[in-house]
């Protein structure tokens, strides 16, 4: 599948302009989200056709992102010392789905949680982290709407590295 292109400025005037948005490119059956990465990593995924190798770690976390404008803004435009590749995954949107119903959001929120113990129990056992960020014009000003960013790490990143986003063995 390619990736569709459109000005920003057409993009824009469909867009939200405050609040919590997942934006993104998807269809009925997958998603595509972003993730920066260092070189040795990113042309390991381009050229194996899922995230591995000797330097990529289970155990840190690996933040997915639906925004690419979003992507590129954190990343430093891909000249942020260690995201310099951006890779582009289509992701089942089931798989996304899922891990959105697994995900603690990573400050108390009033209105999801109990009280902050009970959200600082699911955070410290949770393996997807939840976090609405501001997001960025091209110019890199700050707009009122938010975009979405989620932390896999352990069984959720295990398994994308071991069938790749999409679900589909590989190897």
């Amino acid at each position: 599948m390619r990736l569709a292109t459109e000005p920003y400025l057409s993009q824009t005037t469909r867009w939200p302009e405050s609040g919590n948005h997942i934006m993104a490119q998807y269809n009925s059956e997958n998603i595509v989200v972003y993730q920066a990465y260092k070189p040795s990593i990113g042309h390991f995924a381009t050229q194996h056709g899922y995230l591995g190798g000797n330097e990529f770690s289970l155990n840190r976390m690996s933040w997915i992102k639906t925004n690419f404008l979003w992507m590129m803004y954190r990343s430093g435009w891909a000249a942020k010392n260690g995201q310099e590749v951006i890779l582009a995954i289509w992701m089942r949107r089931s798989a996304f789905e899922d891990l959105l119903k697994q995900a603690v959001h990573s400050s108390f929120v009033a209105s999801v949680y109990q009280n902050e113990e009970t959200w600082k129990e699911a955070i410290a056992t949770s393996s997807v982290r939840l976090q609405w960020d501001p997001d960025h014009d091209p110019s890199g000003e700050r707009v009122k709407r938010r975009a979405i960013q989620l932390g896999l790490r352990g069984q959720p990143l295990r398994a994308c590295t071991e069938s790749g986003y999409t679900g589909q063995k590989n190897g």
